[in-house]
């Protein structure tokens, strides 16, 4: 199929990043409340460049068709956009064959996936499954309840006082028992970088699989799945600058062949019998019905954007960010900032409370100012109970978001401490 081509994107290394891509994101000119909208909730999702939208418009308008299911020529173009993506998004990881990608609605599909035809299927009764405090529901949920299907136990990895994953104490916690390390790489809400290459490969000496959430570092920074070495890696599209309804699961082929089908019905069939059927090979075994084809094809664009840029610089630019943002909100008082002091140590996402003051009308004031932040407990519950905060307030960049937008936060922010500490003297 012949796409649209990605916007003309000529990057100059030497120039600001932000500066050169702000352009091509149509929503980042409008304003908010009669002030320049400033986007600090990427952590959530992230905004689409017109690459990406023009990359689905064309599919719309020129090709759309069922894939894999005809041989006209409409079904083939959009058989091959969608199966191109696929191979866009295992360059992307460095997935050695697009077989081993899954594409899934979304993150918590993909480790769902995992959990009920992988875990349901191996672990029993008195088996150990190693999370930790600081993952997001979607790698929480799932495996409560194949833990109370199967008679296994949850383990959890603490915390140092930075908010960093306690690898002795995760040591303590691997036994001949331990079937599966489920973790995130970056803590959506301490903004941690967590050592996962480290983290897997003492959970393949005592022969467990690892699963990693990677929603929050795909995005962000070069992942490679080879190196990192991990069984199974779950992201979401829609955080990449990509469109919703679209994630990713990257897993081991061998291992992937040897899991039973997730969801039954069309396309992930070989052959239909009136008492059984026998199944297709990977990747559409589980990828029943008709598939998020558009979707498929604008995340397809979105990794072209990204690896245009380049996601070692995307991560330079948003730690000189986060760097920024970290030292101006030092000096506000009466402020706690959680996770690693050092922005080398962390993703590009700060959460924050403020003494006495309920972080959702925190954010009500800042996006009065037209600055959209984050408020509420980030699909980690069980982490801020930890930390003994109910909720928190998360600001957090991506490759458009600029140094002054980030002063424009920092000045804001103190205005609005200032005027709650007032409004309750």
């Amino acid at each position: 199929m012949a796409v649209s081509p990605l916007s003309s994107l000529k990057l100059d290394h030497s120039f600001d990043l932000a500066a050169q891509v702000r352009s091509d994101f149509p929503i980042l000119q409008r304003q908010v409340n009669g002030h320049p909208l400033i986007y600090f909730d990427n952590a959530a999702t992230s905004q689409k460049p017109l690459a990406v939208m023009q990359a689905m418009d064309h599919y719309y308008r020129h090709c759309n068709a069922n894939v894999h299911r005809g041989v006209h020529t409409l079904s083939n173009e959009a058989t091959d956009a969608y199966e191109g993506a696929r191979e866009k998004i295992a360059r992307f990881v460095n997935a050695p064959s697009p077989q081993e990608i899954i594409y899934t609605r979304n993150a918590s599909e993909a480790i769902n996936l995992v959990a009920y035809s992988w875990g349901l299927s191996h672990l029993e009764r008195g088996d150990e499954i190693v999370l930790s405090v600081m993952e997001h529901h979607s790698n929480l949920i799932p495996w409560q309840w194949v833990a109370q299907k199967t008679g296994a136990h949850l383990k959890f990895i603490q915390i140092t006082p930075e908010g960093e994953l306690d690898l002795e104490h995760y040591r303590s916690l691997l036994s001949d028992r331990t079937r599966l390390v489920a973790v995130t790489q970056v803590s959506n809400m301490l903004g941690s970088i967590n050592p996962v290459q480290e983290i897997t490969e003492l959970a393949h000496r005592y022969g467990a699989k690892v699963l990693l959430d990677a929603c929050q570092s795909v995005p962000h920074m070069p992942v490679d799945v080879q190196a990192l070495d991990c069984d199974w890696l779950a992201f979401s599209g829609h955080k990449m600058c990509g469109p919703t309804g679209i994630g990713v699961l990257y897993g081991r082929r061998e291992l992937l062949r040897a899991m039973p089908p997730f969801l039954g019905g069309g396309e992930m069939i070989a052959d239909v019998y009136w008492d059984h059927a026998t199944y297709a090979d990977i990747p559409h075994k589980f990828e029943a019905g008709t598939p998020a084809i558009a979707q498929a094809v604008g995340l397809g664009a979105a990794v072209d954007y990204l690896s245009q840029i380049g996601l070692e610089r995307v991560h330079a630019h948003e730690q000189r960010l986060i760097a920024h943002l970290l030292d101006g909100i030092q000096h506000i008082a009466g402020i706690t900032v959680y996770g690693p002091k050092d922005p080398a140590r962390r993703a590009g996402l700060v959460s924050f409370s403020v003494e006495a003051v309920h972080p959702h009308d925190l954010s009500t004031l800042l996006d009065e100012q037209g600055i959209a932040v984050r408020a509420g407990h980030h699909c980690t519950q069980p982490l801020h109970r930890y930390l003994g905060v109910q909720s928190t307030a998360r600001a957090s960049v991506y490759l458009y978001n600029t140094l002054a937008e980030v002063d424009r936060f920092l000045d804001v922010l103190a205005e609005a401490v200032e005027f709650f500490g007032a409004a309750l003297s």
